[in-house]
């Protein structure tokens, strides 16, 4: 796998990107999405399961979603849902 080197990257806030803006931007069900990360074949973000619960808490950084996706939203206003 061959290494980028970039020059000019976005400003990264650590923020978490929400699942739903993911769907929005790439044209996947945010179903897919959670999925996948579960599973572990999507590597923008980290699914935990909650201790003594069946459901999952979802963290997708922005960093982690720009390398992986190419996708990056400066202004996170604009997709409040």
């Amino acid at each position: 796998m061959s290494k980028f080197v970039y020059t000019n990257t976005p400003k990264f806030t650590g923020r978490n990107v929400p699942i739903d803006e993911i769907a929005r931007a790439t044209g996947k069900s945010s179903a897919f999405l959670r999925e996948g990360l579960k599973q572990g074949f999507l590597n923008f973000g980290f699914a935990c399961k909650r201790k003594n619960a069946n459901n999952f808490s979802f963290y997708c950084p922005d960093k982690l979603v720009w390398e992986e996706l190419g996708y990056f939203n400066d202004n996170p206003k604009k997709f409040e849902l």
